[in-house]
């Protein structure tokens, strides 16, 4: 039987989905205009390539990078006023941006947001959403405390990973969350509790219209030895099977309950496919790597090739992991 599934992404995979990039210049005129207290800064038309992961991406019509509470309240009202869309990213390690770029503004959380502490009796983090996840799971390695080996050499922010449910099939970095606190237009300020967040494959409940600023972590108290030799397990896995020397996102599709992507790919013999500067890995089929010059053209080809093979052998239709942004 074949298996279907829908998705917000699912229209970037229509007959024509990536040639149609995004329309410019509904916004090309409206400044964004801070006094001199902004805590932050603001460059226009901005190339993504310089912030993505994949060194893919046209220009954003702003980049906004915002250093505090304020500083994002007042750019999302700014936003709002203006009827301008915007996106946060984080360090870009999920992200395909359009060659024609954002027609919107990309906000990026730093100073403040990169805070963090730990509870020695709680053996509790409490973290900025802009903080690397690398540097959590390290910090926890060095205080001898267990529960996040699973994300080691995982790339990208801890906000990003809150939204994606960062993890494997039996770890997961929601089921180490005490809370999560968001910020909203509307909503201001919002606490949600671990418990009350819905928590699945790749996806979290968190509202897509609240920017994630801050969650406290909770872990265990672990033996160095043993909490190093997870982590150096997991790094030689990854080492063993993903494309780390080569830019990519990461996977680019999501795992089909029970099976895959990646060995579905490869049953179909894409490996080593390639388009352009794209290519499917030759280590991992759920990998596309940048092997110098790829444009996002190039990338959403080889998608919409492996989920038309796949679906044609198969009888699945993989869903996309990465995120896409500016195409039409």
């Amino acid at each position: 039987m074949r298996k279907r599934a829908h998705s917000m992404a699912e229209a970037a995979f229509s007959e024509t989905p990536f040639q149609q990039e995004a329309p410019r210049g509904r916004h090309a005129r409206l400044p964004f205009a801070f006094s001199d207290d902004f805590r932050g800064k603001v460059l226009r038309d901005e190339p993504m390539s310089r912030h993505t992961t994949y060194r893919i991406g046209g220009p954003a019509r702003w980049y906004v990078v915002v250093e505090s509470l304020d500083a994002l309240s007042r750019t999302l009202r700014e936003c709002a006023r203006q009827d301008v869309p915007w996106t946060v990213a984080g360090q870009g390690s999920n992200l395909l941006v359009a060659d024609a770029g954002y027609d919107g503004a990309v906000v990026v959380l730093s100073g403040e947001f990169k805070r963090w502490s730990f509870d020695e009796e709680a053996c509790r983090f409490t973290a900025g959403a802009a903080l690397s996840l690398a540097r959590i799971v390290q910090e926890a390695y060095h205080r001898g405390v267990a529960g996040l080996e699973f994300a080691v050499g995982t790339p990208g922010t801890l906000g990003g990973a809150l939204r994606m449910n960062a993890g494997n099939r039996t770890d997961w970095i929601g089921s180490r969350v005490d809370s999560v606190t968001t910020f909203g237009i509307e909503s201001g300020l919002r606490r949600y509790h671990g418990s009350d967040i819905e928590w699945g494959y790749r996806r979290s409940s968190l509202p897509a219209n609240e920017v994630v600023v801050e969650c406290e972590i909770a872990c265990e108290r672990g033996q160095v030895a043993r909490i190093q030799q997870k982590m150096d397990a997991m790094l030689k896995r990854r080492k063993e099977r993903q494309p780390l020397g080569m830019p990519s996102c990461g996977s680019v599709f999501r795992n089909p309950e029970g099976g895959s992507a990646g060995a579905l790919i490869e049953a179909c013999d894409l490996k080593g496919r390639r388009v352009g500067g794209a290519q499917i890995s030759e280590i991992h089929g759920n990998f596309i790597v940048n092997t110098g010059g790829a444009t996002a053209a190039d990338v959403a080809a080889l998608m919409k090739m492996a989920r038309d093979e796949v679906m044609r052998v198969h009888g699945i239709e993989l869903q996309p992991e990465v995120r896409f942004l500016g195409f039409a």
